[in-house]
């Protein structure tokens, strides 16, 4: 999943030299200012989260999230506390990322007894705003669409689907997932008035852009769009972009690159001792 870069063309300024910047990788690009808390919901220095702020990095934002559903899981099987090194490998990340990932919260943990899972969950939940809900609607009730408003997984977590929509007469009002189907003409009326604040577009690309406008104009602010174009939105609308196919197209890359690498292998005859010609690799 990548954040979608489009932003709407604002009108011609002067021009100037061109000035090269550079560019920060994932682990370092800011996003919004975020409070480093403790347990109790202050930070560090005992002031309240929002007089002392602290830049989380974007990758670390998801991170957070993965952290988040693991520590949700243990926190239901009964865990009191964790060590990071459980932590990281369940999560899938080395120690030492994780331990700054955390620290970005205030939270350190205690030396031989790790961190408290209930507290590690507190303060992630109130970083990532899910101390309240955020309504979706979902546009495009396709295959996609119906398995997006169908999910359970969703309310659970704080993102209840309250409106979906689609173009097809045969759908208008047939509930999914136990919610009807509304039409398109009406985004910016529903969304405005069920407070709708994240749009998932699950329509073709040749839609996706009309619909993502009437999103915004029912105040939505956040999108999160299947569609394989880059939609063009204001600069305080924030997208996130999920492109099935660049993904498959990646993992194809790592499986071509392993196939590459064990031909090479049997190819050098893999060293003195590795049963010549037998095509095995050593490891």
């Amino acid at each position: 999943m990548v954040t979608e870069r489009g932003r709407r063309e604002t009108p011609a300024q002067p021009s100037r030299a061109p000035r090269r910047r550079a560019t920060p990788d994932a682990d370092n690009a800011p996003t919004a200012e975020m409070p480093a808390v403790d347990g109790n919901g202050h930070s560090r220095n005992g002031e309240a989260p929002e007089v002392r702020a602290k830049s989380i990095p974007e990758a670390a934002v998801a991170r957070l999230a993965v952290y988040l559903r693991v520590l949700s899981a243990l926190a239901e099987q009964g865990a009191t506390t964790i060590a990071s090194e459980e932590l990281s490998q369940a999560a899938g990340v080395n120690s030492a990322k994780l331990r700054k990932d955390l620290s970005y919260l205030g939270s350190y943990g205690t030396r031989g007894v790790g961190y408290e899972v209930s507290v590690l969950v507190s303060q992630i939940e109130r970083i990532l705003g899910l101390t309240r809900k955020h309504k979706v609607a979902v546009v495009g009730i396709g295959n996609l669409g119906h398995a997006l408003a169908n999910y359970g997984g969703f309310p659970g977590r704080g993102f209840p689907v309250e409106a979906l929509f689609d173009l097809d007469s045969d759908l208008i009002g047939v509930p999914v997932g136990g919610l009807p189907v509304s039409h398109m003409d009406d985004i910016v009326r529903v969304c405005a008035e069920r407070g709708i604040s994240i749009g998932v577009i699950a329509t073709p690309p040749t839609a996706a852009q009309s619909v993502c406008d009437r999103l915004v104009a029912g105040g939505v602010q956040c999108i999160l769009n299947f569609a394989p174009v880059v939609l063009q939105v204001p600069p305080h609308i924030e997208v996130r972009k999920v492109d099935l196919a660049v993904e498959l197209q990646i993992l194809s890359f790592h499986v071509a690159r392993r196939a590459d690498a064990l031909v090479d292998g049997a190819g050098s005859g893999g060293g003195a001792d590795n049963g010549a010609g037998n095509g095995m690799v050593v490891r």
